[in-house]
């Protein structure tokens, strides 16, 4: 997204893509977001804000049914490629109905979905 290849506020959408499938490989995605300070770098944020997390991923799926929410989210959080990311994400992994309860309680998780990047497009 950055003008410059290699800038720190360049996302690395190939790595985004192959998180993508590592995470397909065990859950069919319904949607997948991203949001965070680095998407607000690349969009060209001034650098005078709270941060707040590099990376907020929105992992949605109704594969997620069944398994435990503490299961999900370090299975896809282990899939995430911190070094080729450069840096951390927070993982959120929900069904579709947590997901429309989530939007209403969790600022990251709505800034994700409504305003972040969708992943699967």
């Amino acid at each position: 997204m950055s003008s410059e290849p290699g800038s720190p506020d360049e996302l690395n959408v190939p790595e985004l893509r192959r998180y993508l499938r590592r995470v397909g490989d065990r859950w069919q995605l319904d949607s997948a977001h991203l949001g965070g300070a680095r998407l607000a770098d690349a969009r060209g944020a001034g650098p005078q804000r709270e941060r707040g997390p590099e990376y907020v991923v929105v992992l949605v799926s109704e594969h997620f049914d069944g398994v435990p929410w503490l299961e999900r989210v370090h299975q896809c959080g282990s899939l995430w490629d911190t070094r080729e990311m450069r840096g951390p994400a927070e993982v959120h992994c929900y069904t579709p109905p947590e997901l429309a309860r989530k939007i209403d309680q969790l600022q990251r998780v709505r800034d994700a979905v409504r305003d972040g990047m969708d992943l699967l497009a």
